[in-house]
């Protein structure tokens, strides 16, 4: 069986990012599913990073994955200047639709679990009619609170029953990075893969940044724009913070945590 061997990472305030881009981040998962490999991907911005901050826990969870791609144009930047001239920005509606133009054609499988009521079917419908071939195995929109032990155990038996290579979790970071670290081991798929929002902008219930936006670094401003009530705590609060502990840390002013896990 063929080995796999996980890119390097980048220290960033303690979490480990892995050195990726689109392609590359296809192509380990790739490599770990041939060399029968479980785990789970954190798709991970400044958001994640920061949340990391005040609890070790997440933080470790961050660590402990598979890869943690870079989700945000900061992540790609620090990546850059550590000197990962080829990092590139691995965004999680970018990384599903790459996914599923290459297991179309590779017969890998996949369950959508999260979203808002109608979205997962919504999403089903489109992902299908836009490549042909992809095999959608099972989806569930669980309910606005942790699962108790009857629907936990109706969802494990249904990956039991299907057992898919990807199951895609759209949930809010943290809720779905903890869900993947404390499900890895009692729930039967192969790669778990925490996505978010991308749930919502394929099934064409949010908009998304038109390109130049997002590689601007001022997606996070865009996405304010559309939903303030919900995102301005977040993107006020940890902005500011990001900034001034990433320059401690370039500058070498603030001692940072180690990204072992």
């Amino acid at each position: 069986m063929p080995d796999f061997t996980p890119p390097p990472r980048v220290n960033v305030l303690g979490v480990g990012i892995s050195v990726l881009n689109l392609t590359s981040a296809v192509a380990a998962l790739d490599a770990a599913l041939k060399a029968g490999v479980r785990g789970y991907i954190t798709v991970t911005g400044v958001h994640g990073v920061m949340e990391s901050q005040d609890d070790e826990s997440l933080r470790r969870i961050h660590n402990q994955s598979l890869l943690s791609t870079p989700d945000g144009m900061p992540m790609v930047w620090l990546g850059r200047l550590a000197g990962h001239k080829s990092m590139g920005r691995v965004y999680g509606p970018d990384l599903m639709e790459a996914v599923f133009e290459w297991s179309s054609k590779t017969g890998k499988t996949h369950y959508f679990f999260g979203g808002n009521p109608g979205v997962v079917e919504e999403l089903k419908a489109r992902m299908q009619a836009r490549h042909p071939g992809l095999q959608i195995v099972g989806m569930h929109t669980p309910p606005f609170r942790p699962l108790n032990a009857e629907e936990h155990s109706a969802l494990a038996a249904e990956l039991r029953a299907c057992r898919p290579d990807f199951l895609w979790v759209g949930l809010s970071t943290p809720k779905q990075e903890r869900f993947m670290a404390a499900e890895l081991g009692r729930l039967d798929a192969r790669i778990f893969v925490g996505v978010g929002a991308a749930f919502d902008f394929h099934a064409g219930r949010v908009s998304q940044a038109p390109r130049w936006i997002q590689r601007s670094g001022f997606e996070w401003f865009y996405r304010l724009c559309k939903e303030p009530r919900r995102l301005w705590r977040r993107y006020f609060r940890n902005n500011p913070r990001f900034l001034w502990r990433i320059a401690g840390q370039l500058t070498g002013l603030r001692k940072v945590a180690s990204i072992e896990p």
